[in-house]
């Protein structure tokens, strides 16, 4: 196992100093899943939702949350990021809306729990707007599918 970067010596919680890292070009992807009846997935995808266009305002809801990410994460650097991006798709016959964050920025820290956010917040937002209709959506699924920048350069979940 690695060293935990957020421990100091005595074994309590730190911010972790990245003055001394060099400032390099900084991405990550992250996905959520939500799950619901192939019937929910249908009117999300015809835009009948009662709360109206549920990619939409998930979409801009993942952009804020990635924005506020330091805010929510209490160990997480403010940082000042060059892009985010939130994308749903939606597969009606599965039931599964899946949502794409991107989050993109130049420093010293990576931008992970920042695409990661975005994308709970998004799904967290889509289960709002359905609730409604089917309070039995689920989240499945929140993953980190790849990253890129750093001392560890680029990583791609298999």
């Amino acid at each position: 196992m690695s060293e935990l970067t957020h421990l100091d010596g005595s074994g309590r919680a730190r911010m972790v100093d990245v003055g001394e890292k060099p400032a390099t070009e900084r991405r990550a992807v992250a996905r959520a899943i939500v799950r619901m009846t192939p019937r929910t997935a249908e009117v999300v995808a015809a835009g009948d939702a009662p709360k109206g266009d549920v990619i939409g305002v998930a979409r801009i809801a993942g952009i804020q949350a990635a924005k506020r990410t330091s805010e929510l994460i209490p160990l997480c650097h403010p940082l000042a990021l060059s892009f985010v991006g939130v994308e749903g798709s939606i597969d009606a016959a599965e039931g599964e809306i899946a949502l794409i964050a991107e989050a993109r920025t130049t420093g010293p820290t990576g931008v992970e729990m920042e695409a990661l956010t975005a994308a709970s917040v998004a799904a967290l937002t889509v289960y709002d707007m359905v609730k409604g209709i089917e309070r039995g959506a689920e989240i499945a699924e929140v993953a980190l599918i790849e990253k890129s920048g750093g001392r560890s350069g680029h990583w791609r979940r298999g």
